[in-house]
């Protein structure tokens, strides 16, 4: 890793998100291609995921750099729907999670995974477990414009819980049982008889995990201000990835008034923040034929 680090001119231990990135493609092109001849080829890589944000703009960058890699040696083929086989995104995720590795040190895993895979998974000491039966959220999701540190905020939470530790404890052991009971919840929701009623005890799920990760200290002045915002409204918030700036999600539920929604935007836009209605759930990594086909992330909140 040095040796490609001191070839393209960049210290091996940068934090620069741009360094890292370049550095990654590097890896993955000399580990996957091996002594096959790749042709050549032109890359460009155009993301309008905001990074540093809890979004998971790293993993989508990997998967995509993994799949373009893999197929350009040949080792796996998209279907004629641009899908892959489980084989095939299994070797993605592979890879993917080698070049998250070298942009973040030490990463979970899941963000890859969920980049790879779609729809929803479930993360608890290591494993990853793919959740059926999940339907497509609708949300908006608002960017605090402030940048954060996983390392630090994951860094301070360690540090009270090395303080504190049976106050911090049961507040984790908590965070847990919300996750589990949110995940039931979601695989009821598909259920037209009970579909308020799950809509309902998902909303407080969403705050009570927001209470529980301000106890944390991974909140922010800015992530509380939105949740006060969409409350207002009767909607419901949480922040997104590490917490402390970033990104926010707010759930919106069917029937719920698009005016409200036009609302809510106008003003968390007129207090400085960038938001976009979109949607969690979806597929995973996908082979588009043409650029066209690309949907625009910043059209999406029309």
């Amino acid at each position: 890793m040095k040796d490609m680090a001191d070839f393209i001119g960049i210290q091996s231990e940068t934090h620069d998100t741009k360094n890292l990135a370049l550095l990654s493609f590097l890896y993955l092109l000399h580990s996957i291609s091996g002594n096959i001849k790749i042709p050549a080829v032109h890359i460009t890589v155009i993301s309008k995921l905001p990074v540093s944000a809890g979004l998971g703009s790293s993993a989508a960058y990997s998967a995509c750099l993994a799949a373009v890699l893999l197929m350009r040696t040949n080792l796996i083929k998209p279907t004629k729907d641009g899908t892959w086989s489980t084989d095939d995104l299994d070797l993605i995720n592979k890879w993917a999670f080698q070049s998250e590795k070298i942009i973040h040190g030490n990463p979970s895993g899941i963000d890859n995974s969920i980049c790879t895979y779609g729809g929803a998974l479930r993360f608890q000491q290591g494993n990853i477990e793919k959740l059926n039966r999940i339907p497509e959220l609708r949300i908006l999701l608002t960017d605090t414009r402030i940048p954060r540190s996983t390392k630090k905020l994951v860094d301070g939470v360690k540090d009270k819980l090395n303080k504190y530790p049976d106050i911090i404890e049961p507040v984790l052991s908590s965070i847990e049982a919300i996750s589990k009971h949110c995940q039931i919840t979601l695989e009821e929701i598909n259920s037209e008889n009970h579909a308020d009623k799950m809509y309902k005890k998902l909303e407080e799920l969403i705050d009570m995990n927001q209470h529980h990760l301000n106890v944390l200290g991974v909140s922010h002045p800015t992530i509380e201000e939105i949740c006060r915002c969409s409350e207002k409204y009767g909607l419901h918030s949480k922040l997104t990835g590490a917490g402390g700036g970033g990104c926010v999600f707010t759930l919106i539920k069917p029937g719920t008034d698009g005016q409200i929604v036009d609302k809510l935007k106008t003003d968390l836009i007129q207090l400085g923040f960038q938001c976009w209605e979109t949607s969690v759930g979806g597929h995973g990594i996908f082979h588009h034929q043409h650029s066209h086909d690309i949907p625009d992330f910043n059209k999406l909140h029309h």
